[in-house]
């Protein structure tokens, strides 16, 4: 394995971390473009071709063993995403996280109680509760947009049933008040568009009204918002479940470049000597 190689060649104090990390985890991405290592800042490893080295202190419970490898643990990965990402593209990595069913939102709370006091620590917190097994990071930025923009926080991965109790469909978001199931619509794919058509017409004639947004939908919040609220018979905002003024926007042009949620996670400086 190319990461026992590697980590025979270095100190015993080099963590894997970063996307590396996250493919350790058993999550899906390239964990050799570069190979991310974090090191004390006295450590002597730098930065080359295919090792990115990056300078903290890691306090020994971040630290646990992954395939006989020293990583960063999935929660100090999850709280660094707070420090570094936009806080909606957080959500992402613990939504695809809780879904892996890598941690759970007592896992996550526990870890910010400890690291009360340090940066980061009060957003993953509140991250934290907003968690949820969302099948898609497309499917947690539309529930973000929902929740900012003052509508009632949606079920997740709902299963719907007919009058006759018969499982007639998965909904992405659900509003049982209001029976109303809203869906991203990611694919284009002829056999998905059959499948996705199939399964609404089963959703509407077993009594489920439906809401579907694409991703262009995303780049216009207020019209998306809007479309729900009505559809839910709201015709005044209520008060946000995340604060607008304690959030950045974080574009969806970025979220299109950072094809990799955890691209980013480790926010200390890059040891690039």
């Amino acid at each position: 394995m190319v990461l026992s190689a590697w980590q025979r060649q270095l100190p015993a104090d080099a963590v894997f971390a970063g996307k590396t990390a996250a493919w350790l985890f058993g999550l899906d991405f390239d964990p050799l473009n570069p190979i991310e290592l974090v090191v004390p800042p006295t450590s002597g490893v730098r930065s080359r071709s295919g090792l990115e080295v990056r300078r903290c202190h890691l306090p020994p419970d971040d630290v646990v063993k992954v395939r006989d490898l020293a990583t960063i643990t999935l929660e100090r990965l999850l709280f660094d995403s707070c420090l570094l990402l936009a806080p909606v593209e957080a959500l992402v990595a613990m939504d695809a996280a809780v879904h892996a069913q890598l941690t759970d939102k007592e896992s996550l709370a526990r870890y910010a109680s400890h690291a009360d006091g340090r940066a980061g620590a009060r957003r993953l917190r509140s991250l934290a509760a907003l968690a949820e097994p969302a099948e898609s990071p497309m499917e947690t930025r539309l529930r973000w947009l929902l929740l900012r923009s003052g509508l009632p926080k949606p079920e997740v991965q709902t299963e719907l049933r007919n009058a006759e109790g018969r499982f007639v469909g998965r909904a992405d978001l659900y509003y049982d008040s209001s029976r109303l199931v809203i869906e991203f619509d990611g694919g284009n794919h002829r056999d998905r568009l059959v499948e996705d058509n199939r399964r609404q017409n089963l959703l509407i004639t077993a009594g489920f009204r439906m809401l579907r947004f694409t991703y262009a939908d995303l780049n216009q919040p207020e019209v998306v918002a809007a479309r729900v609220r009505s559809a839910l018979g709201h015709s005044a905002s209520l008060e946000p479940t995340v604060r607008k003024n304690r959030v950045r926007k974080a574009s969806l042009d970025t979220a299109r470049r950072n094809r990799s949620v955890f691209s980013c996670l480790l926010g200390f400086e890059e040891d690039r000597s």
